[in-house]
């Protein structure tokens, strides 16, 4: 499950319901809601299944 981190947003997505690509700052989703941009890193499994987990360590809009 990855959450907005638009604080004014936090809508909650399943992976299958965004489109994670990189925008030349590496790779991220846009909220279908509103628009911010989400980082995630990929990984990938020794069976070669890839995964995407959301970066949490960049503060959200609106919290510093």
């Amino acid at each position: 499950m990855f959450t907005c981190r638009n604080q004014a947003c936090e809508a909650q997505w399943e992976p299958s319901d965004v489109v994670i690509k990189n925008e030349g700052q590496g790779l991220l989703f846009r909220c279908p809601m509103c628009g911010a941009r989400n980082y995630v890193t990929r990984h990938k499994s020794p069976g070669g299944e890839i995964t995407y987990e959301q970066v949490q360590d960049i503060p959200p809009y609106g919290k510093q």
